[in-house]
């Protein structure tokens, strides 16, 4: 019995992530779909390119949710078994990258998921494991966005950051020893869905963002001038 429970709460947990908050907003916002935008993908950062800064933060948000609250869920229903915790917002995360929700047949009959890449949905798995997470992700993610000038790299390493704080808190006795599974199979999920980013990153194409991006463009405009 309690076999069949998790099972429904890690099927729960898919269908939380398989909303798919960035294409609802971008169609109610701006009447555009978001999949036939740059990367196609269904999360903040693709959101805020089709629809704006305002539509790219509340999807980002929503997303951020959903992640958390699969976790939520979990504590509610099963206290005392942590590895759920865990597997919970795993599920989240899968259902955030591949929503049977928005699945199509291509034009060779072959079924098409749609999704994001993770990151937000990553972020709120943390949130719900230890709340203060957020905030050393939000912290370090902002400064990466920004220097670093790679939203793919500041979306890859949100599980990373999560990893290295509850590791911290495991060691200080204030966290169950399996969170930190949580980040490496996080991590797993976020480079898999960002293989064409990671492409363009190690042949030097990645879009580039933040202030490496205001860089280039000053430098640009000089050389004209």
């Amino acid at each position: 019995m309690v076999v069949v429970r998790i099972l429904w709460l890690l099927g729960i947990s898919y269908f939380l992530g398989a909303i798919p908050f960035g294409y609802i907003i971008a169609k109610l916002t701006r009447n555009v779909d978001v999949r036939q935008i740059e990367s196609g993908r269904t999360g903040g950062t693709n959101t805020l390119r089709a629809a704006g800064f305002w539509a790219g933060l509340a999807t980002a948000t929503l997303d951020i949710l959903k992640g958390a609250s699969a976790v939520w869920l979990a504590k509610f229903v099963f206290p005392e078994l942590y590895w759920v915790h865990v597997l919970a917002p795993v599920m989240a995360i899968i259902g955030h990258n591949y929503s049977l929700i928005l699945a199509e047949r291509d034009p060779e009959g072959k079924v098409r998921v749609y999704g994001g890449a993770g990151g937000a949905p990553a972020a709120g798995g943390a949130l719900g494991l230890w709340a203060p997470s957020l905030l050393y992700i939000l912290a370090i993610g902002v400064v990466l966005f920004f220097v670093v000038g790679y939203a793919s790299v500041t979306t890859m390493s949100v599980p990373l950051i999560a990893g290295v704080v509850f590791a911290w808190q495991v060691r200080a006795g204030n966290l169950p020893a399996v969170y930190p599974f949580y980040a490496v199979l996080a991590e797993a999920l976020l480079l898999w869905a960002l293989r064409p980013n990671i492409r363009r990153l190690l042949n030097g194409t990645e879009r580039v963002v933040g202030l490496r991006a205001w860089w280039a463009k000053r430098q640009a405009q000089q050389s004209r001038g």
